[in-house]
C-alpha cells in the first residue's frame, strides 16, 4: 500500500503469458496441497473510502459480497483515531464475525519512522505502534504491517530499524501478533537491505511483506507523485524477501487486452513465491487509474488465478 497512486513506474520488466483460470474459491492448491489464500487489501478501495462511498466498518461485508473473499487487510488511515476505541473495534469485529470474515492484518502508516535518527522520536514512533498491536489482537488479526524508513546512511538506518523492530516485536510477542515490513518507500525497496534487517532482528514474529510493485529506488520528483528513475529488480527483491515473508502483496496497476499486468510477470512472481515454500495469505492490491477500483480488483483476482494455474 502506498500513500498516493503511482503510474506505470515499472518499466524494465515484461510479461507474456496466457493460461486458464482456476475454478472459483479462495484457496488454491498445488499437487493436492494448500498453497495460499487470497485476502483483499483495503487500500485497493482507497478512492471509494476517502470519497465517502464506503466506510471502514462496511469494508468486510463489501469484500465478501462484491468479490467473494473472506479474508481482509485493514489500513489504519481509514480509522486513524480508533485504535483505542473499544466500542468502534467491537462493532468492526462483530460485523466481521457475522459475515464469516477473517481479519488478517492492519497496515500502519503515519505513526513515526522506525529508522528515525533522533533517539527520542524513534522511541516514540515505536511506542505509537503499540496501540495498533493491541487493536490487531482485539480484532482477531495475526499481524500489523509497519514501515522501515529513515534518513541518512543506509547502514545506519538499518541499524536503527533493527533496534526498533526488536523492541516492537518483543512487545507484540505477548499479544501473539506478527510485525512485518513491506518494501514501501526509502531503502526498503532494496530487497537485500530489507532481508539483512530481518536476519539481524532474528525474531520469529518479525518478517516481511513483499509487494510486487514497490521496488523503486529513485524517483524523478517527490516520492509517490513521480516517475521511477531507478528500480531494484522486483523478482530478485521478492526472492530475497520471501524467506522472511508472512504475507505477500499482489500489486497491479494496469491490464492489457489479455488481462495481464504489462509490467509485472505474474507467472514469474508466483513461481518465486511457490518455490520459497510459502503457504500463507496473498493480498490483492489494485492501484490503477484506468479501471474502477471494483473492476481492477476483480481483474487482479483473475490474473492471480490464471498465473497460479500455470505453475
Amino acid at each position: 500500500m502506498i500513500h498516493q497512486t503511482r503510474r506505470d513506474f515499472l518499466k524494465k520488466s515484461s510479461i507474456g503469458f496466457a493460461g486458464l483460470a482456476l475454478s472459483s474459491g479462495d484457496m488454491f492448491k498445488s499437487a493436492g496441497k494448500p498453497f495460499y489464500e487470497i485476502s483483499l487489501a483495503e487500500w485497493s478501495l482507497h478512492k471509494t473510502i476517502f470519497g465517502g462511498k464506503l466506510s471502514n466498518l462496511d469494508f468486510p461485508q463489501f469484500a465478501k459480497k462484491e468479490f467473494g473473499l473472506e479474508i481482509v487487510e485493514y489500513v489504519n488511515q481509514f480509522f486513524p483515531d480508533k485504535a483505542n476505541d473499544k466500542t468502534y473495534l467491537k462493532e468492526l469485529r462483530t460485523r466481521s464475525v457475522e459475515e464469516g470474515i477473517r481479519n488478517h492484518l492492519i497496515m500502519i502508516d503515519a505513526e513515526g519512522e522506525l529508522g528515525e535518527a533522533n533517539t527520542q522520536k524513534r522511541k516514540q514512533a515505536v511506542e505509537n505502534h503499540y496501540k495498533w498491536v493491541e487493536a490487531a489482537q482485539y480484532l482477531g488479526c495475526q499481524t500489523i504491517r509497519v514501515n522501515s524508513r529513515g534518513e541518512g546512511d543506509p547502514k545506519e538506518v538499518a541499524r536503527r530499524c533493527v533496534e526498533s523492530l526488536r523492541t516492537l516485536s518483543e512487545f507484540a510477542k505477548a499479544y501473539q501478533i506478527n510485525i512485518i515490513v513491506e518494501n514501501h518507500g526509502g531503502y526498503s525497496a532494496n530487497g537485500e537491505w530489507l532481508a539483512g534487517i530481518m536476519k539481524e532482528v532474528g525474531m520469529k514474529n518479525c518478517g516481511t511483506l513483499p509487494d510486487f510493485g514497490n521496488f523503486c529506488l529513485e524517483w524523478s520528483g517527490a516520492e509517490w507523485h513521480s516517475e521511477c528513475k531507478t528500480q531494484y529488480d522486483p523478482y530478485k527483491g521478492t526472492a530475497q524477501m520471501m524467506p522472511y515473508a508472512k504475507g505477500v502483496s499482489a500489486k497491479t496497476f494496469n491490464f492489457d487486452a489479455q488481462g495481464n499486468e504489462p509490467n509485472i510477470d505474474y507467472v514469474r512472481m508466483m513461481k518465486i513465491i511457490k518455490q520459497s515454500g510459502f503457504k500463507g495469505i496473498i493480498g490483492i492490491e489494485y492501484e490503477g487509474e484506468t479501471l474502477t477500483e471494483v473492476e481492477g480488483i476483480k481483474k487482479t483476482i483473475a490474473l492471480l488465478r490464471k498465473a497460479t494455474a500455470q505453475l
